[in-house]
Formats: C-alpha cells, sequence, structure tokens
C-alpha cells in the first residue's frame, strides 16, 4: 500500500502575495504628484506636501514644518501628519494591508508610508511617498529624501515598512474615496475633518460615503451636524429628517432633530423629538433625557 504524505502549505511572501494578485496592473507610474527634495529632518514636511501637491492643494514644505515636525525628536509623529492633512481640509485615511497599498498605487492614490531604514534595535525613521511599481522588475517607486522615482525591491521595501508595523496613510480630497474603503475605517477618518473644523469637507465625504453606503447612520447624522456647525439650521432639519426616515428608531437622530428644532424656534416639535428619543432608550437615554428637560426649561441644547 502507498502511503500519502501531506505536507504543509508554505506562506507566501510578500513579493509572491504581490505577484500573484492577478488585478494590479503590472506597471503604474502615478502622474502629477510633485517633488521636494527634503531637508535635513524634514521628511515627514516633505512627504506631506508632495501629498497635499498631488491632491491639488500647494503646501510647501517649510510652511508644513511648523505644523508637523518636533526639533526635540528631529522628526514628525505620524498623529502630527494626520492632524495637518485634516486641517488643510484633506482626508487621512489609514492604510497598513500590503496588498491594499498597491491596489491604492494602481487607482492613481500616492501613499505616504513610514520606513525604518536602519535596525530594529537602532531605528532610522523615514517618510516616504510611494507613487508607483513595476511588477515585472519587481520593483516599487518612491519620492523619497533626495531622489525622485527612486526604486526599492518589493521585498526589501517590506522589510523597511514592516519595522514600522506597515503604517500609511492616504491624503486625499474630500470628495474621494479609497479604492480599498472599509465603513468602519473611513467613517473615523471623516469624524476627524469635524474635529479639525472642515465642517464643509466632511460634509463632502459624508456624502460620497452615502453614494457607497446608503445606510450609513454615522453618515447621515454627520452630514446633519456639519450644516448645524456650519449655522445652517434649514440643511440640518432636512439631513435629520432623511436620518429619521430611514432610521425612525434612532434615538440620537430624535435627540438631535429636536436640538435643531429648538434652535429654529419650533418648541411644540422639538419637545415632541425629544419625547420620541427618551420613548426609544439605549445607552444615552440620559442624555436625551437631559435634552428634554432643557427644551421644557427653555435651555440651549447640546447637539450629541
Amino acid at each position: 500500500m502507498v502511503g500519502l504524505h501531506i505536507s504543509g502549505c508554505s506562506r507566501l511572501t510578500y513579493r509572491d502575495q504581490i505577484l500573484s494578485e492577478s488585478r494590479l496592473p503590472r506597471r503604474v507610474e502615478i502622474e502629477g504628484v510633485p517633488f521636494f527634495q527634503q531637508k535635513k529632518y524634514q521628511c515627514g514636511p516633505a512627504a506631506l506636501s508632495m501629498a497635499l501637491g498631488w491632491s491639488g492643494l500647494q503646501v510647501l514644505p517649510d510652511i508644513l514644518t511648523s505644523e508637523v515636525f518636533t526639533p526635540a525628536l528631529k522628526g514628525s509623529y505620524q498623529s502630527a501628519l494626520i492632524a495637518a492633512t485634516r486641517r488643510h481640509g484633506r482626508l487621512a485615511y489609514p492604510l497598513s494591508d500590503r496588498v491594499n497599498l498597491f491596489k491604492e498605487i494602481a487607482a492613481g492614490h500616492p501613499v505616504i508610508v513610514l520606513q525604518n531604514l536602519g535596525l530594529s534595535w537602532y531605528p532610522i525613521w523615514h517618510y516616504a511617498l510611494a507613487i508607483g511599481f513595476d511588477l515585472d522588475r519587481e520593483i516599487i517607486l518612491l519620492h523619497s529624501g533626495t531622489t525622485p522615482w527612486k526604486t526599492t525591491t518589493i521585498n526589501v521595501f517590506e522589510s523597511t515598512w514592516r519595522r514600522s508595523g506597515h503604517w500609511g496613510i492616504l491624503v486625499l480630497p474630500p470628495d474621494q474615496l479609497p479604492k480599498t474603503a472599509e465603513l468602519p475605517e473611513i467613517i473615523p477618518a471623516v469624524v476627524g475633518l469635524e474635529k479639525a473644523g472642515q465642517w464643509k469637507a466632511a460634509i463632502e465625504s459624508y456624502t460620497i460615503i452615502l453614494s457607497r453606503w446608503p445606510n450609513s447612520l454615522a453618515a447621515h447624522i454627520g452630514i446633519g451636524n456639519c450644516w448645524y456647525a456650519l449655522g445652517d439650521l434649514n440643511a440640518a432639519e432636512s439631513a435629520l429628517r432623511e436620518a429619521n426616515r430611514r432610521f425612525p428608531d434612532e434615538g440620537t437622530v430624535y435627540n438631535n432633530l429636536a436640538h435643531v428644532l429648538f434652535e429654529r424656534g419650533d418648541i411644540e416639535a422639538a419637545e415632541s423629538a425629544a419625547h420620541q428619543a427618551v420613548g426609544l432608550g439605549g445607552p444615552l437615554v440620559d442624555v436625551y433625557r437631559q435634552t428634554l428637560r432643557e427644551i421644557q426649561a427653555g435651555k440651549p441644547v447640546k447637539n450629541q
């Protein structure tokens, strides 16, 4: 009797994983990406300036230095790059999936990546902008340091990128979605625009989200809240009523609508909406009760 030999499957390397991805084009070079040669320790401002330039904003690295560079660090924190992206009205979308990096480049989206060009015990942190690849040559193309269109083998790039935990961000105009966008990740990215006071940009992003995910409660509420922040109570009410039509059992929608109606002077309708929120209950019911009490007392209400 012939025995059956069973062997385990070997894990694909990053290079093999990328080369086997049939949906990727063989060669991509993103056009229209400016290059700025970095000054010493200024890879963060340079990478962000290039990404913003591609997105349609001309912000020179020297201007960004005061926003993102930490002298004591001799570099830039990732959080600083994200915050600066949002302050300039651009969507900062995190990206760490190795295959998705190539998918975004193939979609024409450059990606800021953080590399460790040193060793694990002696790191040399560096930001670069991934702008293309050539699968036949097994290389990725970077605007990096003082070198535009720098070629790096996929395996070497993976080694340096892995040491940063595969940290990367897309810098996109607010009316564009990442090719690989997922709803749980895109909503917090747009909330970041709200927190930066970029309400018009956030409305653009929420609107494009709804074109792909029309039943996103967070996006519907977000649009209403942004219009409210901009002082357009008519638009805020319209957005929240649409949210209420789609989500008639969501207390937060009624609560926020109550606030807008109160601001508009329709006290009776505001109180009715607040009662609806309280009646629906849920984890925020204490907030809804406070809204109702304040409406009945004739005091301003804080939107949720």
